[in-house]
This record gives structure tokens, C-alpha cells and sequence, in this order.
């Protein structure tokens, strides 16, 4: 094969692999961590300390609490107490366990909807996830009871009439399971052959070019590339999250929730930028100062012309 050829299939091979390996990180985050419910609750755990979820949690149960019940003149009085009480709830190991439960339920439910549709669960499973009329709804009625249990053992005024309903929270609409569902079958395909895919397209594009410590350069400089901009996109995204949230959700919340989330992702995005720093920067100094450098001097050098000796004249 003629060089000229060799040199521009590697670098459009190169290119490939390039743009390829951000989106590639993206589905595998996306398949095998947020689709994975045992790192998916430890990615969430943490967050049972964080002071703005818990806030943000027991003002919203909190206030839950205060309208299902008809307290009368006493509602000032009563809402004190039971923010007090949720307030105070937050920050026991009940309620972390309860966390790590409500997730671990959540989560289950939204795969096998994604994977197989909804499911009903049964109604006394402590956060059981049920699919009504299609929909991923978590009960949660097991944090109210904990609550109301906290609550009259502090003497709290009408706490005994708190009731304990089956209060399901949507999580996943039905309307939006068919095109979510393919959605993530597609990921989940992607998650395996976009990184695959970027590594074959890379190796093969050093293989054929004609000079590869270049080719090996340029790879390592659309690596460092990629990584950056997947770090620059999840700064963007997560921006543009937080500018956008309903109405009464807490920014701070929301904020810590994406982060944990996207923890892994981010890692990923700095260690591809800096592998990628690494290796050019490698390629450079070995380059310049190895033997590959050294020879190259050497042939650039001219080679120093022989001068005649002077001829004696006879006697």
C-alpha cells in the first residue's frame, strides 16, 4: 500500500477512534454503573449525610405530614414539632437505612421496567415499587410511620391521627417507559461496542501508519482531547440541570444528587486526559532525547569533508 494512502487511513482511523471515545465512556457509565443497583445505591449512599438532601427530604415529608393531617388552630404548633422531628430523623441510621432501602427499591423497579415492564410488588414490602397503570411509583410509607412513631413518643399534640397511607410517588411515568426502554436497550448494546470499537479503530490506525510515534502522538492528544471535552460536558450539563428545576426543589439537592452520580464519569474524564498528556508527552521526550532522536541527529549531520594535504615542493 502506497504511504500516502497508509498515512491518511490512519488518521481518518485516528479521528474515528477520537470522537469515539467520549460517547463510548458516556454508554458505559451509563450500562454498567447507573444500570448496576449495587453500585448505584453506593454511589447514593453518602448522600443520607448530606446536610442539603436531608434538609431538602424532611421539608418536603415534613410538609406532606402537616397537610394529611387536619391539626386545626394547632397547625403552627404542629408543623414545629413535626419539622423538628423529620429534621431530627434525617440525621439517625434509621433513616440511612432507610435510604439505602428506598434506592435499592426505586432502583430495582425502574430496571425491571426498562427490561421487562412494570411489576407489582407486594403492598407490606417496606418501599415496594408498584406499577400503576404502567407507571414506577415507591411507597413511602414506611418513613411516615417512622416519623409518626418519633412523634408520639415525644408527646407531640395529634400525632396518633397522622395516617399511614400507601402514598405513591411516580418515579417513572408510564408515558415515558416505550421510548425510555428503547432508549436503553440501545445503551446498553452501545455501552460494549463503543469502547470496543474506539480501541480496534485506534490500534489499527498506529498499526497502518508509516510513522507511528506520530500516529501514537496524534492518538494520545485526541485521548486528552476527549477527555476534556467529556469533563467540559458534564460541567455544561450539570449547569444547565440545576438552571432548570421545578418549582420547591432544592438547587443544593439537586446538585449533590448529580454529582454522585456522575462521580465515576468524571474520574474517567481526567484519567483519559491525563493518560493521553502522559503518553504524548512520553512520546515527545523519547523522541527527542532516545535513541530514535539520537539517530535521527546523527544522520542529519554532515559528514565532514576530507581537506588535502599540502604538497611539498622538490628540492
Amino acid at each position: 500500500m502506497p504511504h500516502r494512502l497508509r498515512n491518511a487511513l490512519s488518521a481518518v482511523l485516528t479521528v474515528l477512534a477520537c470522537l469515539l471515545l467520549p460517547f463510548g465512556a458516556l454508554s458505559a457509565w451509563a450500562a454498567y454503573e447507573l444500570a448496576d443497583t449495587g453500585r448505584y445505591v453506593t454511589a447514593m449512599a453518602p448522600l443520607a449525610e448530606n446536610p442539603d438532601v436531608q434538609d431538602a427530604i424532611a421539608d418536603n415529608v415534613g410538609a406532606g405530614i402537616v397537610h394529611a393531617v387536619d391539626v386545626g388552630p394547632f397547625e403552627e404548633t404542629v408543623n414545629h414539632f413535626v419539622q423538628d422531628a423529620v429534621h431530627s430523623f434525617t440525621r439517625t441510621e434509621a433513616f440511612r437505612t432507610a435510604w439505602d432501602t428506598a434506592n435499592r427499591a426505586t432502583h430495582e423497579a425502574v430496571l425491571h421496567a426498562l427490561r421487562e415492564g412494570p411489576r407489582k410488588q407486594h403492598p407490606e414490602a417496606p418501599y415496594g415499587s408498584y406499577g400503576g397503570e404502567g407507571a414506577v411509583t415507591i411507597d413511602l410509607a414506611p418513613v411516615t410511620e417512622q416519623i409518626k412513631r418519633q412523634l408520639t413518643a415525644d408527646q407531640v399534640p395529634l400525632a396518633n391521627r397522622i395516617p399511614i397511607a400507601h402514598t405513591e410517588v411516580a418515579v417513572l411515568p408510564a408515558q415515558d417507559l416505550v421510548p425510555l426502554r428503547k432508549g436503553f436497550r440501545v445503551l446498553e448494546v452501545a455501552g460494549f461496542w463503543l469502547p470496543v470499537t474506539a480501541g480496534v479503530l485506534a490500534v489499527t490506525g498506529i498499526a497502518l501508519a508509516v510513522q507511528r510515534r506520530r500516529a501514537i502522538t496524534a492518538t494520545a492528544l485526541g485521548t486528552a482531547l476527549g477527555g476534556a471535552v467529556l469533563g467540559g460536558a458534564l460541567a455544561i450539563v450539570r449547569r444547565l440541570t440545576l438552571a432548570d428545576l421545578p418549582p420547591g426543589v432544592s438547587a443544593p439537592a439537586a446538585g449533590a444528587v448529580y454529582d454522585a452520580l456522575t462521580a465515576t464519569l468524571r474520574t474517567v474524564s481526567w484519567l483519559l486526559l491525563a493518560l493521553g498528556v502522559v503518553v504524548a508527552v512520553g512520546m515527545w521526550v523519547t523522541g527527542r532525547y532516545g535513541r530514535a532522536g539520537r539517530l535521527r541527529r546523527a544522520s542529519a549531520t554532515p559528514a565532514p569533508v576530507p581537506v588535502p594535504e599540502p604538497t611539498r615542493a622538490r628540492a
